[in-house]
């Protein structure tokens, strides 16, 4: 059984920050509950890379195993009943609706822990519940822009480059997951439920804790290079080269150690400190360079020889495959009843007593629906009329 075996998660929350989070919770043993509509949550009909499945696309499939499926309506009667009657005995509350979505179905934190005042309410939104962009879609681009994280990627006087990942969305989503945990650990000392706010836009900011502090403390202004180098507070070189059959990662070196192992003694003659923050662009050519005379394989033996901190650019295939990966167990795989044997990311938090564990694969729309109404004391008469109504949609029904 997990850590968090016992505790009762309504998750209705869409797309990714909000299922990713709720996830977390039910890797490590809570009862997560999804509350989706009859027709399914939005993740279902917009798949990541196109990548549509059998019955379940892979991107519900990767933010949503450890749940259980109810389908209802929420716009009904009968729905919001249902909810209600959930909310008495749940942990945790999870929903990331726009602005005034959540009191026009019920859901507001204020009814619900009306209901249950041990509640923890957790509510995530794009930037913030009010002020003035309280109604701009919380949008991963949209928000890595505004944060100021693109303007440090790029080459001088070209446009910023975003991450490759949807970065926002995952940052807000394990803000939102410590948010939750530490909520009930104040539960458990004080009885006291409460609402845990999470937009993205902190989240997205305050992961700069660093690169903020050293512009509003240090006053350093955000100065991109002409060369792509990859952090504008880090000295040159720092940042990916050619070889001549791949790329390699090369961050912060000696430039004493990293002429002798490229064979440049041009690289010898730079003051280390000076030229490598007044003269990035040059520095950074110079070894772009050296770098692209050897093999992948070459460079990295020669500078790992000398000490200096260098490693290979990897393809999901080469991090798959990876034998570090391997080791630590970092992928999980189990067999879904409508997609097969999946194979996906695992569990990052290792626990000695209570390790996670895949007990649901990402459920089909419903699946568990007559389950969970069984067990919040709805008789089978009543579920066979909610089901008739449209109320709710059931695999069983």
């Amino acid at each position: 059984m997990g850590i968090l075996s016992g505790y009762t998660v309504l998750d209705c929350s869409i797309a990714m920050a909000g299922p990713f989070a709720a996830q977390r919770l039910g890797d490590l043993g809570a009862d997560v509950i999804k509350i989706e509509p009859v027709t399914g949550e939005w993740q279902r009909h917009a798949p990541a890379g196109g990548v549509t499945g059998n019955e379940v696309n892979v991107s519900f499939l990767s933010l949503n195993r450890n749940k259980r499926s109810l389908a209802v309506d929420l716009k009904s009667d009968e729905g919001r009943k249902i909810i209600r009657r959930l909310v008495k005995t749940a942990d945790v509350f999870i929903q990331n609706y726009r602005a005034g979505v959540a009191g026009r179905l019920g859901v507001d934190y204020e009814t619900l822990s009306a209901i249950n005042p041990g509640l923890i309410y957790v509510s995530m939104t794009g930037f913030g519940e009010d002020g003035p962009y309280a109604k701009r879609p919380g949008q991963d681009l949209l928000l890595q822009a505004i944060s100021g994280a693109m303007m440090s990627t790029g080459r001088a006087g070209e446009p910023p480059q975003a991450s490759g990942q949807y970065i926002v969305d995952a940052v807000t989503a394990y803000t939102a997951f410590e948010g939750a945990l530490a909520a009930l650990l104040h539960r458990e000392r004080t009885g006291e439920g409460q609402k845990v706010e999470v937009n993205m836009l902190d989240a997205i900011t305050t992961i700069q804790m660093q690169e903020l502090s050293v512009f509003t403390v240090g006053h350093k202004p955000q100065t991109r290079s002409a060369e792509p180098h990859a952090h504008v507070y880090i000295r040159s070189p720092y940042g990916t080269f050619a070889t001549t059959d791949g790329y390699i990662a090369l961050a912060m070196p000696q430039f004493e150690a990293m002429a002798k192992a490229l064979d440049e003694p041009r690289l010898a003659d730079l003051d280390e400190m000076k030229a490598g923050w007044e003269d990035r662009d040059d520095v950074f050519a110079l070894t772009r360079e050296a770098i692209g005379k050897f093999s992948t394989a070459d460079a990295l033996e020669r500078l790992n020889a000398h000490g200096i901190w260098a490693g290979p650019v990897y393809t999901y295939a080469d991090l798959v495959a990876d034998p570090q990966i391997a080791h630590n167990g970092t992928f999980v795989e189990y067999d879904h009843a409508t997609e097969g044997r999946v194979k996906t990311p695992g569990f990052p938090i290792r626990f000695s007593r209570t390790p996670s564990e895949v007990r649901y694969g990402a459920p089909r729309v419903g699946e568990h629906t007559n389950e969970v109404l069984t067990a919040a004391g709805f008789s089978d008469d009543e579920i066979v009329e909610m089901a008739k109504s449209g109320a709710i949609k059931s695999l069983d029904a």
